[in-house]
C-alpha cells in the first residue's frame, strides 16, 4: 500500500470568511492576506494505491468553469489534478474510486470535464465509482440558500446520470484499510476518511480542519452552516486524535501537509509537522 499526495493547484479565498469570528489582527499573522483580503489556499487530494484499487479522495476545482468564475478565485501554481496523477505513472482511467468528502466546488470540480468539442460534460475518471453520502447528496442537489453557490450542477449531476454514483452509507466500499465518519458542522454529512498506513492512522479531515491554523476549536470557517456543531465535532475529534496519535492531512493548507496534535495549556495545538513522504 502506498499513499500519494495529489496537489491540484492554489486558489484564493477571503481571509475573514476562512477564519470566521477570529479577528484579522490575529489570523493575518498566521496566514497573511493580500491587499484585497484574499489568502492563498491549497487544494490537496490524496491517492491510495493498493493492489487493484486506486482510490482518490477529492479532486480539486477542475478547469471547466468560465473565465469569470476563475477570476473570483485566482488559481495559481504549476500543479493540476491530471499532471499530479500522471507524474506518478498513472492515467485518469486507472482511478477505480473517487471518494468525495463533500460536493462543494473546490472539492469536486475535477470530477467532471468538458468533452472534446465542449458540447457536453463527461466524467474525468470514466472507470471509477464516485462515492458520496446519501444525505449529503440531497443537500447538494436540493441546496439551502447559504450553500447554493457552492454546489454546481455541472459538477454533480453527471456522476448520477452516468450511473457511476454510489452512496458510501448504503453500499459496501469494500476496502479494509479505510474507515469513515461524518461531520455536519461545515455541511451536512461531510465524510472524514481514516486510512490505516504504516501502523498509523491518516485522517483526511477536509473542511473540519482546512489548515493547521484551524486546529484550535474556535478557529473555524465562516462558511460553516452550524458553528456550534463544528466546534463540538472538532473538540471530540481532537480528543480522539491525541489519544490515538492520529495524523491530520490538510486539504487547504498551502504550506503544511500533515501533523499530529497535542493538548496544551492553551488547548489543542499542532505537535509534529511533516509530509506523508517523511513517514518511515
Amino acid at each position: 500500500m502506498k499513499l500519494h499526495t495529489i496537489n491540484t493547484g492554489l486558489f484564493k479565498l477571503d481571509g475573514g470568511a476562512m477564519f470566521g469570528i477570529v479577528p484579522k489582527v490575529i489570523w493575518n499573522k498566521l496566514h497573511p492576506a493580500d491587499e484585497n483580503n484574499l489568502c492563498n489556499w491549497a487544494m490537496r487530494c490524496l491517492l491510495i494505491e493498493d493492489g487493484n484499487r486506486l482510490i482518490l479522495i477529492d479532486n480539486g476545482i477542475g478547469n471547466k468553469q468560465s473565465e469569470k468564475f476563475f477570476g473570483y478565485y485566482q488559481l495559481s501554481g504549476d500543479d493540476s489534478l491530471q499532471k499530479s496523477i500522471e507524474k506518478l505513472g498513472f492515467g485518469m482511467d486507472d482511478i477505480t474510486d473517487n471518494l468525495l468528502s463533500h460536493l462543494h466546488f473546490d472539492h469536486v470540480g475535477g470530477a467532471v470535464k468538458w468533452n472534446n468539442d465542449r458540447t457536453n460534460y463527461e466524467l474525468t475518471f470514466n472507470q471509477a465509482n464516485y462515492w458520496t453520502h446519501s444525505k449529503h447528496w440531497i443537500t447538494a442537489t436540493q441546496p439551502n440558500a447559504r450553500e447554493k453557490a457552492s454546489f454546481l450542477k455541472e459538477n454533480i449531476r453527471p456522476m448520477q446520470e452516468s450511473g457511476h454514483l454510489k452512496f458510501i452509507d448504503e453500499e459496501t466500499f469494500g476496502y479494509d484499510n479505510l474507515t469513515w465518519q461524518t461531520s455536519s458542522g461545515h455541511t451536512d454529512s461531510m465524510i472524514i476518511s481514516k486510512i490505516k498506513y504504516k501502523n498509523r492512522v491518516i485522517c483526511f479531515v477536509a473542511d473540519m480542519f482546512p489548515s493547521i491554523h484551524h486546529i484550535p476549536v474556535n478557529y473555524h470557517l465562516g462558511y460553516d452552516i452550524s458553528p456550534l456543531v463544528i466546534m463540538d465535532e472538532k473538540a471530540k475529534f481532537l480528543k480522539e486524535a491525541v489519544e490515538n496519535d492520529y495524523i491530520l492531512f490538510f486539504e487547504h493548507d498551502p504550506i503544511n501537509e500533515a501533523c499530529t496534535v497535542e493538548l496544551t495549556e492553551k488547548g489543542y495545538r499542532p505537535k509534529d509537522i511533516f509530509k506523508l513522504s517523511d513517514l518511515g
